[in-house]
Order: structure tokens, then C-alpha cells, then sequence
């Protein structure tokens, strides 16, 4: 077995968890690698009998697990690394919320256990694909996210305008701060604080939310993820900010931008006895009440 280990920073709680990490899958004969910016920060000692993993690489699929230790964003990044490798993500929660990574420090072994017995389901997670006419090449080849596609005002506080479309027929011009094009997987990230419905991840649909909208009758809407949205942004600035769940971009006024269901899926390793439901009411309270 061959699995890769993810995070954004070594801090000490990362470490902790990565050496806790290491020295399970040591005992299990693992070929463990290591992404470079964690493997760089480790001591000669930490790092025997590792590899190191480029960051900019992505995922062949000979491997078996990539292990994301961080929070949500971290998860986000590691969909870069795995691409359309169809390799499972198994996320550690270092981070504060925790929706994606929702395996927690204290129970390491009992949940790399699961893994190693199957004690696990997959959920696949499907992803947005942004493309631009006249082309932007800004992320990379990496233009698909995960949680949401955003477009946002740059350098002013007056609001943008974003002339929207379904499958080609008009249906709005938002004015507003922004405009948000949700996977179920984002339904409880930003289109959440923005008012946006929560989705579980087997619903075949995207929300489009718009930000802070000057239209006060502008509301979020559900559509199939079948949907091919296009956007085009205008108002008194000549660019405006694009981001794919956290990687930014600056765009010029007018680049229409179409915004539809990706080729392949994300799949997250789902640990026995965890659920989505059982998130929500973890993270969100929900069925909690003070009075009682």
C-alpha cells in the first residue's frame, strides 16, 4: 500500500498528528510519502524512512489514500494534488470547524484502523469547472473547485453587476458585492453564512447565491448540476476577483465566464459511524437547546 501525506503548514499540532500518522502505517509496511513543504520542516530523524512527495505534482493511481491533516482549506488544496487520480481522501481535522475533515486528532489509530480493515464508505463529492472566453490560464490547469465558484469586487466599494444565464437564457443581472456557485459540498461554506440552503452531498444540484444583493427580492436558487451557468461582470472597475474555493484570481471586466459540473469527483473516505447528518448536528448544534 502506497498512501501521501498533505498539509498546508507543519505546526505542532500537525506534527503530532503526522507522527502519529508515520508510525502506524510504519507498522503496517506502508510506502509513506510525505508532500515537500511538511517534509522540508522535518527533523533527520522524522524523516527516515519517508519519501518526499513534489507539491506541484499530481497523483498517479498507484496509490492508495491521501491523508490531508489541516482543516477544511486543507482539504480544498489536496483536490489539486489528487485531480482525476480517483485516489480517496482520508481528512484529519487539525483546523476549528472541521465539515470536510471531520476524523478527529484523539482517535488517529482507531480511524486509520477502520481504514485498513474497510470499515469505510466513499462520498463522492462532484466539482465545478471554470472556463474563460478570452482565456485565463491564472490556476494552472487546476479550474475546478470543490466548494464554490465566487466572483467578487476588487478594488472599490461600489457593487458589480453579474449578468447570469442558464443553459444560455438570461435570468438575471445581480447587483450585489458578489455571486456564488455552490457545490453540495460548499452548501455549508460561503453560500451558507450568505443565506444559501444547506444541501446533503448525494443532491444532484448547485445553489446560485448571490452576495449582499442591492435587488432585495434576489434570493438563492437551486438548480440541477446539469446547469451551465455563464457570468459577466461589469461596473466601475476593470477587473474583478474570481476565486476557486480559496485560490484567487483577478479577471477583466466582461471575460464571460462559464461555470458547469466537472468530468470526475473528489472521493472522501466516510469512517464508520460518521455521517453527514451527524455533522450537522455536531457542528452547526442543531438539536441543540440552551433552555433545556
Amino acid at each position: 500500500m502506497k498512501i501521501v501525506v498533505y498539509g498546508q503548514e507543519l505546526t505542532d499540532g500537525t506534527r503530532e498528528v503526522l507522527n502519529d500518522v508515520v508510525v502506524f502505517f510504519k507498522k503496517h509496511n506502508t510506502q509513506i510519502s510525505v508532500t515537500e513543504n511538511l517534509f522540508a520542516n522535518l527533523s533527520e530523524e522524522e524523516k527516515e524512512g519517508l519519501q518526499v512527495f513534489p507539491i506541484n505534482t499530481r497523483l498517479d493511481p498507484t496509490f492508495s489514500y491521501l491523508i490531508s491533516i489541516g482543516g477544511d482549506g486543507t482539504v480544498l488544496r489536496s483536490t489539486t494534488i489528487v485531480a482525476d487520480s480517483g485516489v480517496p481522501i482520508l481528512a484529519i481535522n487539525t483546523g476549528r470547524l472541521g465539515f470536510l475533515a471531520d476524523t478527529q486528532a484523539d482517535t488517529i489509530n482507531q480511524s486509520l484502523t477502520q481504514l485498513l480493515n474497510n470499515e469505510f464508505t466513499i462520498s463522492s463529492r462532484i466539482l465545478l469547472e471554470l472556463t474563460c472566453d478570452p482565456p485565463n490560464d491564472t490556476f494552472g490547469g487546476c479550474n475546478y473547485a470543490m466548494n464554490e465558484v465566487t466572483v467578487s469586487r476588487k478594488d472599490t466599494a461600489s457593487m458589480i453587476t453579474i449578468e447570469t444565464r442558464l443553459n444560455g437564457e438570461y435570468l438575471n443581472s445581480y447587483w450585489a458585492d458578489g455571486l456564488i456557485v455552490s457545490t453540495p459540498t460548499g452548501s455549508t461554506g460561503y453560500s451558507l453564512s450568505c443565506g444559501g440552503p444547506v444541501l446533503i452531498p448525494e443532491v444532484s444540484s448547485l445553489v446560485i447565491n448571490p452576495i449582499a444583493p442591492h435587488n432585495l427580492n434576489a434570493r438563492p436558487m437551486v438548480v440541477p448540476d446539469s446547469t451551465v451557468v455563464q457570468l459577466r461582470v461589469s461596473g466601475r472597475e476593470k477587473q474583478y476577483l474570481v476565486s476557486l474555493d480559496s485560490r484567487i484570481s483577478v479577471i477583466d471586466q466582461d471575460t464571460v465566464l462559464t461555470i458547469k459540473k466537472n468530468s470526475f469527483e473528489i472521493k472522501m473516505v466516510e469512517l464508520k459511524d460518521a455521517s453527514f447528518l451527524k455533522t450537522l448536528r455536531k457542528k452547526l448544534l442543531w438539536g441543540e437547546d440552551k433552555r433545556n
